[in-house]
């Protein structure tokens, strides 16, 4: 038997698994010890490092669904969500609107919501948050839906949002969010009501 400091050799040159455990977890410490720590909070162990949810980058899923409405961030829902919203039939009839898709597309654009969704994306802390506030049990199918959106809009009035008529519903996110579209960006420091300059002050 040839032994060292970590690991033990046999006189066959073989190691038994319990050396062999030994020797990958000190490979993996030793790999970790050379990641640099932003991408191996990013990468490796999933921080909730960014605000917001990930950006749209799909241009199938920009061009095919923000054709008729505000192509909402795959983050903000989980993808059992996605599933069912993009199944043939639901396209079909999809909130009173015939969204149906190509074969190929539809699978293209399924597989960038899934892909993305809420809880994929650790590394966005809306993503996250949202995730959380989900029963695993409930499959939301709006965005107005989700627990903790439904819980940040809470204190807006009526008045600002479905009477307002440049808004009208919690859907039209990119309406009142002025960095969701591009940047995937819903700080309250970035919320423009349209029709209520001063909503703020009006709230506090």
């Amino acid at each position: 038997m040839i032994s060292s400091p970590f690991l033990a050799v046999n006189n066959a040159g073989r190691m038994d698994i319990q050396q062999e455990n030994t020797l990958k977890k000190i490979i993996l410490l030793v790999a970790l010890w050379a990641i640099p720590a932003t991408a191996m909070a990013h990468d490796i162990l999933g921080f909730p490092r960014h605000k917001g949810v990930e950006p749209v980058v799909n241009k199938k899923y920009s061009s095919s669904c923000g054709e008729c409405h505000y192509a909402y961030h795959p983050g903000l829902l989980p993808s059992r969500s996605w599933k069912k919203l993009l199944e043939p039939k639901s396209l079909e009839n999809h909130f009173g609107d015939n969204a149906e898709l190509s074969e190929k597309d539809r699978l293209e654009v399924l597989a960038f919501l899934t892909e993305n969704a809420s809880e994929t994306t650790w590394h966005f802390k809306r993503s996250v948050k949202i995730t959380q506030s989900i029963p695993e049990d409930v499959t939301p199918l709006r965005i107005s839906e989700v627990p903790y959106i439904k819980k940040k809009h809470m204190e807006i009035p009526r008045e600002m949002v479905k009477d307002n008529p440049k808004v009208r519903s919690l859907a039209q996110c990119n309406k009142c969010h002025t960095e969701a579209v591009e940047k995937g960006q819903f700080s309250r420091t970035n919320v423009d009501i349209p029709n209520f300059r001063n909503w703020a002050d009006l709230i506090d």
